[in-house]
């Protein structure tokens, strides 16, 4: 008999050993901390109430679109970053092959 998925998918041995095979490192830290979340639960938050939220898209390539415009156009574009300063993620990225 199988055992149900449980919650803890991301730390099973196979998701470990695949991470581990392409040089990548999980991160997790110990049960209960919830920082590790933290920038793409504000990022995904973000994305629902500043452009997704009441948006109903006909089809799932309309709204893939319309997620990439709002990352490349408004949120790393537009949108200041207090964790880069008051910078936007372009201004960093530009900074830093110049």
């Amino acid at each position: 008999m199988r055992r149900p998925v449980e919650s803890a998918q991301y730390a099973a041995g196979e998701y470990r050993e695949r991470l581990k095979r392409r040089g990548l490192v999980a991160s997790m830290s110990r049960k209960g901390n919830c920082w590790d979340n933290a920038v793409m639960e504000r990022f995904f938050g973000s994305l629902k109430s500043e452009w997704t939220d009441g948006q109903r898209y006909a089809t799932r390539e309309q709204a893939r679109r319309d997620v990439i415009h709002y990352i490349e156009m408004e949120y790393n574009s537009e949108r200041f970053h207090s964790t880069l300063g008051y910078c936007t993620p372009r201004e960093i990225e530009l900074d830093a092959v110049a």
